[in-house]
C-alpha cells in the first residue's frame, strides 16, 4: 500500500493539541476525517505525524504520513483535503517518500520557534500567537545563558512531568534568541525533543531576562535534574513547530519559511 507524506501548517488555538482523544477537538481527528474523505473510505484514515504538539500550540512545518490504495494527483491530496478541513489546518504539500519513510522515526531533527512579546500592556489582535509577559526582559543575558543548553545533556528539569519519552538525553544543535520588532524569538533545533521542553526552556530564559534569575542559574537547573527547580512552563501561544528534518532521499519538499509577528 503507497505511502503518502504531507506538509501541514495549523493554528492550534482552538485544539486540544494534535493527539486524537475521544471528547476534545484535536488537529490529529480534523485531519483523519479530511484524508478519508478524498480518500474515499468508509471512515476516518488514520495519520501518523512527526511531533505531537499540545493544546494551543501551533505548526507551520508539522509532516505527516498514511497508507493508501486510493490514486490520487498531488494537488488532490492537498486542495482536496483542505476542502474538506477547518480554516485553521491547512496542507502545503504532497509526497511519495516510499513505503519505508515514517514521519516520525525517519526523522533526525525538528525546529522550533518561540515568540515572546515583551510589553506592559497584553496583546489583542496577537493573543493568540505570541507569549506574552508584562515583564521587561533584557536579551544579552538569556543569549548568554543559553548556551549551556547546546549540546547533548540530560534534559530530565526540562521534562514534564507526564513525559513519557524512554530517556531524557537529548541534543540541541542550535539555540539563539534575537529580536524581531517588539518581540524575542528563540529558535531551537535538536534530535528530539521531550514533553514541554521548549516551553520549559522559554520559560527559564525569560526569568533570567527579567533579572530574576542570575546568567548561571541555567546551568545549575540543567545539571539539577529536577524539574521543580526549573521555574515555570511558558504558555503555549507562541510556540510553533517549523521544520522537520529528514534524509535528502526522501526527496520532501523544504519547509516554509518560520512565522514574524513583529
Amino acid at each position: 500500500m503507497p505511502r503518502i507524506a504531507l506538509g501541514l501548517e495549523y493554528d492550534g488555538t482552538a485544539f486540544s493539541g494534535w493527539q486524537r482523544q475521544a471528547h476534545a477537538a484535536s488537529v490529529q481527528a480534523a485531519l483523519e476525517r479530511a484524508v478519508g474523505r478524498v480518500a474515499d473510505v468508509a471512515g476516518p484514515l488514520e495519520v501518523v505525524c512527526a511531533g505531537r504538539t499540545d493544546a494551543g500550540v501551533h505548526a507551520t512545518g508539522q509532516v505527516v504520513h498514511f497508507d493508501t490504495d486510493a490514486e490520487r494527483p498531488a494537488r488532490a491530496w492537498v486542495r482536496g483535503v483542505n476542502s474538506h478541513l477547518p480554516a485553521s489546518i491547512g496542507v502545503r504539500w504532497a509526497a511519495w517518500p516510499g513505503d519505508d519513510f515514517h514521519a516520525r522515526f525517519s526523522a533526525t531533527a525538528r525546529r522550533y520557534r518561540y515568540i515572546l512579546l515583551s510589553d506592559p500592556l497584553r496583546p489583542v489582535l496577537r493573543r493568540d500567537r505570541v507569549a506574552w509577559t508584562w515583564k521587561p526582559l533584557s536579551l544579552k543575558p538569556m543569549q548568554a545563558a543559553a548556551q549551556c543548553l547546546l549540546g547533548e545533556h540530560d534534559f530530565s528539569a526540562f521534562r514534564a512531568v507526564a513525559c513519557q519519552a524512554k530517556h531524557p538525553v537529548r541534543t540541541v544543535r542550535e539555540l539563539t534568541l534575537h529580536r524581531l520588532g517588539d518581540c524575542i524569538v528563540l529558535d531551537i533545533e535538536a534530535n528530539a525533543f521531550l514533553h514541554h521542553m521548549v516551553r520549559n526552556i522559554a520559560g527559564v530564559l525569560m526569568a533570567v531576562g527579567a533579572g530574576e534569575r542570575p546568567v548561571e542559574w541555567v546551568a545549575e537547573v540543567l545539571a539539577g535534574r529536577d524539574r521543580t527547580r526549573g521555574g515555570v512552563t511558558a504558555p503555549p501561544g507562541g510556540l510553533y513547530l517549523t521544520a522537520v528534518r529528514y534524509p535528502e532521499r526522501f526527496g520532501l519538499p523544504d519547509p516554509a519559511p518560520p512565522p514574524a509577528f513583529a
